[in-house]
């Protein structure tokens, strides 16, 4: 079995993050860049499968900047045996229509049995990626996990509803996303992060997956307007003369609270 785990390199959740207010995209200067920790979850998944059942290849998937290599290295170092990294300047911004289409060449080219993804990112918290593959891809989907379990033929676990838990059962091919109720990923030691830099890595362009970024040909999102968060404004001070549970009360009627 092949499976394909999606990995994204974000800016540290730990440090501060900020927005380019001219282009509208993350500022990725302004911090650290890290592996997304559901993104490593997913790989967690495909790792502990894999560990049970000889055969299993993980593949690390990654849509990035060209000096990207380090982190893609790290789903090496936690345990992938492989990863592929796209990497062009004309995905500088892409929406996720885009990316969408252009991770989905890559799965397609490769044709693995499974794609386990994060179900959302810590940057563009879009939560529809899987959903957009399996589209592309003409797969079954199974979103949001909080268990999985995979077999020869099919993908099973739950998810989280109101009322309690949804069993969820897909047919492989399929793409799959996990939460964070999945455990953590494993650390690299100190003979993975050697190993790793031993491991194949292949970097693709749009051009190699047949995908074109033309805005013309394909009309993608647009940024309009992007600002800066206004600062944080003082809150309503009431103070108790007697008559502190009237205005309480009217303070909540005027903002429509009750």
């Amino acid at each position: 079995m092949k499976i394909f785990v999606l990995v994204k390199e974000v800016p540290d959740t730990y440090g501060d993050r900020k927005l380019d207010l001219e282009t509208g995209l993350a500022d990725r200067g302004a911090g650290d860049l890290v592996l997304d920790e559901i993104t490593e979850r997913a790989l967690e998944v495909a790792l502990s499968h894999a560990d049970k059942n000889e055969g299993t290849e993980v593949v690390a998937l990654a849509m990035a900047p060209a000096g990207s290599t380090a982190s893609v290295r790290r789903a090496l170092a936690i345990g992938a045996g492989s990863a592929v990294h796209i990497a062009d300047e004309q995905l500088a911004g892409a929406d996720l229509g885009l990316t969408a289409e252009t991770l989905a060449a890559a799965i397609r080219r490769a044709e693995p049995d499974l794609v386990i993804t994060g179900n959302l990112s810590t940057d563009g918290s879009g939560g529809v990626m899987a959903a957009m593959l399996a589209e592309h891809l003409g797969w079954s989907q199974a979103t949001a996990l909080t268990s999985v379990e995979i077999t020869a033929d099919a993908v099973t676990g739950m998810r989280g509803a109101d009322a309690g838990g949804q069993s969820i059962s897909a047919s492989l091919p399929a793409v799959i996303s996990i939460t964070e109720a999945l455990p953590d990923a494993r650390f690299p030691n100190f003979k993975g992060i050697m190993a790793a830099k031993k491991k194949p890595l292949e970097v693709l362009t749009l051009d190699d997956l047949g995908v074109s970024a033309d805005p013309v040909a394909a009309p993608r999102t647009i940024m309009t307007t992007v600002a800066e968060k206004p600062p944080r404004a003082a809150g309503v001070k009431i103070v108790d003369e007697g008559d502190a549970a009237d205005k309480l009360v009217e303070y909540l009627v005027q903002n429509r609270l009750v």
